[in-house]
């Protein structure tokens, strides 16, 4: 919202919701959309007769009016004269439509070219939508056409040290107009997305007056004098691993909120990456909404069991413990027979792992039918990147927390998690990482170090960084090779992954298009 000094005047900020769902059918009606439905004044839709039943059922009483293709124009009018007292303000359409990263808006609007100003409280205000202030052309339209402030209205995703890009960005659009620039940004999950909010506002100098904080919602006041943004309150910055944690918690509480699931369930390994995936349910959604799993095997070492149950105790959440030996023998005798004749094979040795994983997910998945709870899967970014994981074991469930995390940040953000409570037991965290599903085995012995497996996936997927390059850097070339082969190959696993929340530049979901069957290859 934004003040006048001199009238104490506000400009009023009305909302437009689009409900989501069959609205001529009652079962399919869902409580949120009530919700949004019974605080609605006026209701445009495709069917009145349909949805006109639909409202007197549940007792609501909005007008309604049809909405068509044929008459999208019209209504389309209808619908901001009611926005805004009766009056049309301005309607505005938006000039630069990306198609990059995860955007595909050339696929779905059309862009315009005429500059938005309108007049609060003699104040003349230019409007931007989020892709337009990346660039110079309608922030100098909306100058030229008298514009005193820039307001900049977004849905901009969070990513690694996205705020340092928005205001070197912003900072540009104040010194290519000379005028100063309020920042909305929206906050809130959406599938693989989480918008940070941080708002903000800068000065005709390019200095920082209002800094709202992330991954919350909250209002602000920027008030204006003579044409002047007057200094406000600034948030605190935080670090990188408290920022990427509060992303990771705000996209599992909206997810889980937003698609009605009661609660979550995590299969535990003892490992340093279904803890921290625990860790982030458990704060997120409340220890109460939360289920933990532990299902050893033979191999697995009694200090994961120890550590999984200090853990869990910690946290407050449930816990339970399933053997899965027995399985693992049935599965064994069902398979023996059809095993006999075949001939041995490069990947053979790996199908009684991949057997003890794939139980593991039939477990957690049972859970789940039963529960209506979701499976959160526990893979980072480094093991998805090149395949070390199981299709249907441990990639089994329904939203990947950690997908676009890499291993060595997970330890990072274990370390951050442990400053808030002592969660995670100190030997989860500096204890050699391992599958556990044969004996003595540790990551390492399928992997070069992670942290070089990072540092090349990083130089190659973020970066854009040819092997050729990544090599010249000071990576050895044998592990270069192996490790852009590895991350070409997995295509066709990660594309049957679950979505996960992006926290990087570029994370494995609409930022990365890389064929399964028409692998290219690199130059050398």
């Amino acid at each position: 919202a934004m003040r006048h000094r001199d009238t104490g005047a506000g400009l009023k900020t009305p909302a437009l919701y689009v409900v989501a769902t069959p609205l001529g059918n009652l079962g399919d009606i869902g409580a949120r959309a009530l919700e949004v439905l019974r605080g609605a004044d006026a209701i445009a839709c495709e069917d009145t007769r349909h949805t006109r039943r639909l409202l007197d059922h549940f007792g609501i009483r909005a007008e309604t009016f049809s909405l068509h293709e044929h008459n999208e124009a019209a209504a389309a009018e209808r619908l901001i004269r009611l926005l805004r007292d009766g009056r049309v303000e301005a309607t505005y359409r938006k000039h630069r439509l990306p198609n990059y990263e995860v955007f595909d808006e050339q696929r779905y609007f059309a862009a315009a070219a005429e500059p938005c100003v309108i007049e609060a409280k003699g104040v003349r205000i230019g409007l931007n939508i989020c892709a337009d202030v990346w660039e110079a052309p309608a922030a100098a339209a909306a100058r030229a056409a008298g514009a005193q402030l820039l307001v900049a209205i977004n849905a901009s995703p969070f990513h690694m040290n996205k705020q340092h890009q928005r205001y070197e960005v912003l900072r540009s659009r104040v010194a290519d107009t000379g005028i100063p620039v309020i920042y909305a940004n929206m906050v809130g999950g959406q599938d693989e997305l989480v918008f940070d909010g941080a708002s903000f506002a800068l000065d005709a100098g390019g200095r920082l007056t209002h800094q709202m904080p992330a991954f919350a919602e909250a209002m602000d006041i920027v008030e204006i004098e003579s044409g002047h943004i007057l200094p406000g309150a600034i948030a605190e910055p935080r670090s990188i691993e408290c920022e990427v944690y509060e992303a990771l918690k705000l996209g599992v509480r909206d997810y889980l909120g937003k698609n009605g699931f009661p609660g979550a369930i995590i299969g535990l390994s003892g490992g340093i990456d279904s803890a921290l995936t625990l860790c982030i349910a458990a704060d997120a959604l409340g220890p109460d909404r939360v289920r933990a799993v532990m299902m050893p095997s033979p191999y697995t070492a009694q200090m994961s069991l120890d550590d999984s149950r200090a853990l869990v105790a910690a946290l407050g959440v449930r816990y339970d413990e399933i053997a899965i030996e027995p399985a693992m023998g049935i599965f064994a005798g069902m398979l023996e027979p059809l095993f006999a004749d075949l001939p041995p094979t490069a990947w053979a040795d790996t199908t009684p792992e991949n057997i003890q994983a794939r139980i593991r997910g039939m477990v957690l998945m049972a859970l789940s039918n039963r529960t209506g709870s979701i499976v959160l899967t526990t893979g980072n970014k480094s093991e998805m990147a090149v395949g070390y994981a199981t299709l249907y074991g441990d990639m089994a469930g329904g939203f990947a927390v950690i997908k676009d995390v890499f291993k060595t940040f997970v330890y990072r953000l274990s370390r951050y998690r442990n400053t808030i409570s002592a969660a995670i037991p100190e030997n989860i965290i500096t204890r050699a990482p391992s599958a556990e599903l044969k004996p003595g085995q540790t990551d390492q012995d399928s992997l070069p170090p992670y942290e070089m497996l990072d540092a090349i996936i990083e130089a190659y997927m973020e970066r854009d960084q040819s092997p050729r390059e990544i090599v010249a850097a000071g990576f050895p070339e044998a592990e270069v090779r192996r490790v852009v082969g590895m991350l070409k190959r997995n295509e066709y696993t990660r594309r049957q992954s679950p979505v996960g929340i992006r926290i990087t530049k570029r994370g494995f979901g609409k930022d990365w298009r890389y064929p399964i069957t028409s692998r290219y290859s690199d130059e050398w």
